[in-house]
Formats: structure tokens, sequence, C-alpha cells
């Protein structure tokens, strides 16, 4: 990471102009210390409205939805059950959807569900293009609480590729990988995770909360940089096994540290993880199992998108060093996360 460039008055001056001409509403963090322990925050800035009618301020201990960046949590609550013997990584996932999403090639493994190279047609393919406000759930999303509940989105979508031949960006793969984690775990797919992630992180503030009883310090996702549209009706009630948890900076922060730690999975699996697998241009970043990696350098990389959500949390575990990129709104973030990831670019 690039320290001095973090105390430089032109790369500051550069976050604010980012975050004044993006409209940016969130909270942005970098942390430091050791890898493995405790982090202090050397930057935070916040701005604008948790909610927006009310006129709540975005606080540091805010927390905003994560979208696909809680993807990590699924492959980790994955591997957490293959140390235990209950899910394999290399047997077929037919072994735990029987007769269940019929156009699932029977060769597809739960590795590669979480290496994005299933092949298998996605419920929400993100190359189709749409909008934002694009109402792309087929279910009423008060009926999307468990895994289970995904069945009928997730049926019917012929398989596009033969497992493991092509890395493509796949949601489904996750939400199928939440239901196998899911029966294989016999229960709800958000209590794995609970128990298997996030209290052996020891985080407090993430979590799977329902959209129709967020708690107060949870940010609102809005769909327009004004006004008091909100996301509800466009994701799931409940997140599930392709994003949807919440969090906080500092939760990001332990998050990170006690993976780094080993205190989630054991540090052959983090290194396993976190190993570049595949170059993805389009991205300029490269992939591993649940886990972006920078396209060149050290670190770690989990990042989301999606209705009222974007953001980025990047860890270098050479340095110790986290910068988090939250806000609540699908574009506002962007603009901010490419200044904060010149930090990381040699």
């Amino acid at each position: 990471m690039h320290r001095d460039l973090l105390e430089t008055d032109s790369w500051r001056a550069d976050l604010d102009r980012a975050i004044a001409e993006a409209h940016f509403s969130g909270v942005v963090a970098v942390h430091s210390g050791d890898p493995h322990s405790g982090g202090e925050r050397v930057l935070t800035r916040t701005v604008g409205w948790a909610h927006r009618a009310h006129q709540v301020p975005v606080t540091p201990d805010t927390r905003f939805g994560m979208a696909s960046g809680s993807k990590a949590f699924t492959a980790l609550a994955a591997m957490r059950l293959v140390a235990g013997g209950d899910l394999a990584l290399d047997a077929p996932v037919r072994t735990w959807l029987g007769g269940d999403l019929p156009l699932i090639d029977d060769r597809v493994t739960l590795r590669h569900l979480l290496t994005h190279t299933s092949g298998i047609g996605d419920y929400l393919d993100e190359e189709a293009g749409g909008e934002v406000t694009d109402y792309v759930l087929t279910l009423p999303v008060h009926r999307l609480v468990t895994a289970e509940d995904f069945l009928p989105e997730l049926d019917g979508h012929p398989q596009r590729e033969a497992p493991g031949e092509t890395f493509r960006y796949n949601n489904g793969g996750f939400m199928v990988a939440a239901l196998v984690i899911e029966r294989a775990a016999g229960r709800p797919f958000q209590d794995v995770v609970a128990d298997e992630v996030f209290a052996r992180a020891g985080l407090t503030a993430t979590a799977f909360e329902r959209s129709d009883r967020l708690p107060g310090d949870v940010a609102l996702g809005y769909l327009e940089d004004e006004g008091d549209w909100t996301n509800v009706l466009h994701l799931p009630v409940r997140g599930g096994g392709d994003g949807g948890a919440v969090t906080s900076i500092d939760d990001l922060d332990a998050f990170w540290r006690a993976l780094a730690g080993g205190r989630i999975v054991e540090p052959a699996v983090v290194a396993d993880m976190t190993r570049a697998r595949h170059d993805v241009p389009s991205e300029g970043l490269r992939y591993g199992m649940g886990f972006w990696r920078h396209a060149t350098g050290d670190p770690w990389l989990i990042e989301g998108y999606d209705a009222g959500v974007s953001m980025r949390s990047t860890f270098d575990p050479a340095t110790g060093v986290t910068a988090s990129v939250l806000a609540n709104t699908a574009e506002g973030a962007w603009p901010v996360i490419e200044v904060v990831a010149r930090l990381f670019d040699a």
C-alpha cells in the first residue's frame, strides 16, 4: 500500500472531489494495524443520510448493505462444512440437490459454484443489462427468506457451458451453493453463516437483516440520487447466498483480520480461497474462491452492486491495511472506489 499517498493533500482532495461529484452517500474508512489483530481507523469520511425522509445522518457506526460483497461469507460457510465433513468440494452438488434443478449439469461441484466456473444458467444474469430500478425477481420478495425458497427462481435456466471450462460471474451459482449448505447443515443458510463465520470472526454488526424490519442503524438503500424511493421491493426480504448481508466499516476490518489470522478457516484454506485463479479484465481484477484479488498485487477484495447498494472493501495482508467504501445508492460508491483503489496500486 502507498502509505505516503494516504497522507498527501492531493489524494485527499481527489477523494473529497469524488465524494462531492458522485453525490456520494455513505462512509469511507481506512484502517491500519497488525494483519492478524485489531486495526485502528486512520481515515474516516461520512456523508449523506442513512434515512433521507427523517434526515438521519450517516455515522461511522451506520450499517450498509453489502450486495455481492457477502458472497465471501457463503464461500467461507461452505468451507467450514467441508472441514467438518458435511460437504465435499469436488463431489457433484447433485448429491444434495436430488431431483431439484434438473437443468444443472450432473458434473457441477461445489468448487465450480464457488469459483464461478459451473456454467449453469444464472437466474440473475448481470450480462443481460437492464436498469437498477428494474424489478428482476419473479416471486414476491417477501417469500424469499431461506435458500430453499429460491428454488422456483433458480429453476428453468439451461446450462451455458460445461463445468470447469469458463469463468462467468454467476449469482445463481452462489444461491445453489447456499441451498447445498442449507441442506447439508439441516438449518437455514443464514444461521450457518452466523455461527460459522460471523461468530468465529467476532463480528457484532454483520447480519442478514430482513428489509421489512430493519434496525435503526441500518441505512436504507436508495434507487436515485434524490428522493425517497428505496430498494425494499427490488431485493429479497432477506439476503442469501449471492448477497444481502449488512455490515459496518469496523466489522469489515475485523472480518479481514480474523480471516488473515486463521480464526474462520485454517490458514491453508485462506491461502487457497484467496489464490488468484482467473484474470477478469472486465473488472480489472482477478478471482479466487469467494474473493477478488488485486490485478497484480497482494490485496484481497470483496465488492457489491445492487439496487440501492454499492461497496468495496480491500485488505492488504502484507501491510495490514483495510480500505472500505460503503454506499446506500447503486452508483455513488464507484468514483470514490476508484480514488481509494490508488492506495493499493503499485
